[in-house]
């Protein structure tokens, strides 16, 4: 994996880049400013992105929360000092694992594997609640295409659905769709 590091401590950031040289990474970058953040991940594109900080501030925060709306990845971020509030907002700015203090290279591999498997698993709920949130927003416009069918073709529930279903297969198109422009239809006709 391609991984960008961005730390202020050298230290740290050595017991990051070990571990992760160990584990067969390659590293793509490291910084000391968490300001170059961004133009970094622009530039190199990396798969995993850690983060290094002796506590969090406001400034990094913003640039893992701009970061992750525009380019999501998996983000790891090593503190030296626990701060529940401090947890609660990087997670909630798309931090996958929080770590605190006890930073050892031979663990730096597995914390990393476990963050790109959750931000995996973290992107595979989304794209399932974005596509339930879509296909409740469809639901009443093939419904009430169903409903003119019914109304003025006389068929029946389940033979207008498979009209519908029908013609959209044969024109390649999605069931909302040749729904909507059913509707569409109805209303220039009158």
């Amino acid at each position: 994996m391609r991984i960008l590091v961005v730390d202020d401590s050298t230290e740290r950031a050595g017991v990051v880049t070990q571990g992760l040289a160990g584990a067969g990474h390659e590293i793509v970058w490291h910084g000391e400013a968490a300001m170059e953040l961004l133009q970094a991940v622009e530039r190199l594109g990396p798969d995993v992105i850690i983060v290094g900080a002796d506590s969090v501030t406001r400034d990094t925060l913003e640039g893992v929360a701009l970061m992750s709306s525009g380019s999501p990845r998996p983000i790891v971020m090593f503190v030296d000092q626990s701060d529940d509030e401090a947890m609660h907002a990087a997670i909630g700015s798309g931090v996958a694992a929080y770590v605190v203090d006890g930073l050892d290279p031979s663990r730096i591999r597995s914390i990393v594997d476990v963050a790109v498997a959750r931000f995996g698993k973290h992107r595979e709920l989304i794209e399932e609640l974005s596509e339930a949130r879509l296909k409740l927003a469809e639901r009443p416009i093939i419904e009430r295409a169903k409903a003119l069918l019914i109304k003025r073709r006389g068929l029946s529930e389940e033979e207008a659905f498979k009209l519908l279903r029908g013609t959209a297969m044969k024109r390649q198109q999605k069931l909302v769709e040749v729904a909507q422009h059913l509707l569409d239809a109805a209303d220039l006709i009158g």
